[in-house]
């Protein structure tokens, strides 16, 4: 490289802004975390569009399978609950909480308690001389002691193996579809047997306008018991508390003692969660599948064969039947792989160190490069299930937020 690239190269790694910490991603996790940041009285900068996942990535109509009293954001003076915009808006303890009543309340939080989200996206993340380089995709150039990885499910997307090399106008991961204007009249495919693949499957048929909708389940579907949360007797209370995830001394646990899940053995830990928390639908949601007229469920099924044929898929099932659709759409869930994370540098990513590809962490939540903090999804295999859910947000948050001011503490 000559002299001339290597000053150019220099300049436009200049940092234009300093920060004690910068938060990638401005969804329930990093908005929670930058709160609680910013209650500490550093220097904080947020990046990423408020709520983006949510808003664009799910479509309307969806409903949260969680409580709205485990859907909360949290920051240190409790002054922006669900609880309280529930109250200002006259709404009566909703179930199950609509998509849009969530964004809202979420949203009106970031304008609150975090009111100075820079929605531009992050690009590069590099480690020089103990501090964090961060670019943005406008070409800044910012600095900062300690970043925190908010970064959600959006990069996680599970593709199995055997539906890669079609193009997306034939398969597509439900994570690509937040509007289903473009599947009217269409026969479409759902593959995936959880919460979002049942309700996909509704709402194709209800707000899609879909003319056809298959759901291939590889197992039964685990409808969830209807809820009875507001019938429960107080021995019943006794036996399975209410907690966030759902009844359960189990839950309880994870969610009033956040941080004990982190303690046990890997190994016991990978355990507990695969046999503990597998994919379930809500019980709401079974009248809107089940029935005539309704979702084609092929369930303890899979896909045998998959094969192109003038625009449409032919598709052979292991139930012996034979369908075209125009669209499979994979609801097949999200798994944590470090190389998939493109804005941080190749220079950083070889500094973490993994296990199946996700990032080992410190009880801070902190990885293996100090001051590196991953929250949310990137956690659970270290801290447990809480924290594939909203609900986990306010553990992580205040656990991660004070890491990182202990660590900028530390280096001033």
């Amino acid at each position: 490289m000559s002299v001339v690239s290597d000053l150019q190269e220099s300049q436009q790694l200049t940092p234009v802004a300093q920060y004690d910490v910068i938060v990638v991603g401005a969804g329930p996790y990093g908005l929670t975390t930058a709160a609680h940041l910013l209650a500490k009285g550093l220097n904080v900068a947020v990046f990423g569009k408020p709520m983006e996942l949510w808003a664009r990535h799910m479509p309307p109509g969806m409903y949260l399978r969680s409580h709205w009293w485990a859907t909360s954001l949290s920051d240190p003076q409790k002054k922006y609950t669900f609880a309280r915009y529930l109250k200002m808006k006259n709404i009566n303890n909703p179930y199950p909480v609509p998509i849009q009543l969530f964004l809202d309340y979420a949203l009106w939080f970031q304008r609150n308690a975090v009111p100075n989200v820079d929605e531009t996206y992050v690009t590069s993340v590099k480690r020089q001389n103990e501090r964090f380089i961060v670019t943005l995709e406008d070409g800044r150039v910012v600095q900062a002691t300690s970043v925190v990885m908010a970064i959600g499910v959006y990069y996680f997307g599970r593709w199995p193996q055997e539906f890669r090399g079609f193009s997306k106008d034939l398969v597509s991961h439900a994570f690509d579809n937040g509007d289903f204007s473009g599947f009217e009249g269409k026969k479409i495919m759902v593959v995936g047997g959880g919460q979002s693949a049942v309700e996909y499957s509704a709402l194709l048929l209800e707000e899609g306008k879909a003319a056809d909708v298959h759901l291939v389940v590889r197992r039964a579907i685990n409808w969830l018991p209807r809820d009875r949360h507001n019938e429960r007797t107080l021995w019943e209370k006794i036996q399975a508390p209410s907690a966030g995830i759902a009844p359960g001394w189990e839950n309880w646990v994870l969610e009033y003692i956040p941080y004990l899940f982190y303690r046990f053995a890997q190994d016991r830990k990978d355990r507990f969660i695969s046999s503990n928390y597998q994919a379930a639908a809500s019980h709401w949601l079974r009248e809107r599948v089940l029935g005539e007229g309704k979702v084609k469920v092929h369930e303890h099924t899979t896909i045998k064969e998959l094969t192109e044929r003038d625009g449409k898929l032919d598709v052979s099932l292991s139930d012996g039947q034979q369908v075209q659709i125009d669209h499979l759409l994979l609801s097949t869930g999200y798994e944590v792989k470090m190389k998939n994370l493109s804005m941080i540098d190749p220079s950083l990513l070889v500094q973490i160190k993994e296990d199946q590809q996700i990032p080992v962490l410190s009880h801070w939540f902190e990885s293996s490069v100090p001051g590196l903090f991953f929250i949310g999804l990137s956690s659970v295999r270290a801290f447990g299930p809480l924290y594939r859910f909203v609900v986990g947000a306010k553990a992580a948050g205040k656990r991660a937020a004070a890491g990182a001011a202990r660590y900028v503490a530390q280096h001033k």
